[in-house]
């Protein structure tokens, strides 16, 4: 009889697990899609990151005059896995614009992430950060991800996502026309 016992509960387990699944993946409701910030908060000053530093140590300085593509992950949450894929995808789109920049950022050490790259095969530009986080993006959960133009905030969003859907690549598209 506990044999049974032990199935069932196993089979509920698999069955909220890849419920949680679909809502952060596929269901495109209010709560999980991407949220234009102006409409919110209006200007958001310096969302920018000081302190970044390359896997190999070197710093890094954010450059406020480019559309940037900011993602706080780890190596060890689910949910920043989950979204990595369509994080390379977009990144591959975008990659060698010039008013474009990507910072996939991570309070791990390189001797954690660089094994992590290599076993997945990423092409991104990882960074390590170490520090408080500014208020405008700061947050206790990840995978935590923001699109910044001229220090306004335009989507944050808290929870794994596809970012290379239609609408985030439209929304880019629509802010480098402009630059």
């Amino acid at each position: 009889m506990a044999n049974v016992s032990k199935k069932i509960l196993v089979g509920g387990l698999v069955i909220v697990g890849m419920l949680a699944v679909y809502i952060s993946f596929f269901k495109n409701d209010g709560a999980q899609s991407a949220i234009p910030n102006e409409a919110v908060n209006g200007p958001v000053a310096g969302p920018y990151l000081t302190g970044l530093a390359d896997l190999e140590g070197k710093p890094e300085v954010m450059d406020p005059d480019k559309l940037i593509f900011l993602n706080v992950w780890a190596t060890w949450c689910g949910p920043c896995n989950m979204e990595m894929p369509g994080i390379q995808n977009l990144y591959e789109k975008y990659k060698d614009h010039q008013k474009v920049a990507f910072y996939i950022v991570s309070d791990e050490d390189a001797a954690t992430v660089n094994p992590f790259i290599a076993r997945k095969g990423y092409n991104l530009p990882f960074y390590q950060y170490v520090g408080a986080y500014p208020s405008a993006l700061d947050g206790n959960a990840i995978p935590r991800t923001y699109i910044i133009h001229k220090g306004e905030i335009l989507v944050q969003e808290t929870g794994a996502s596809q970012w290379d859907r239609p609408d985030i690549i439209e929304l880019i598209d629509k802010k480098l026309a402009e630059i």
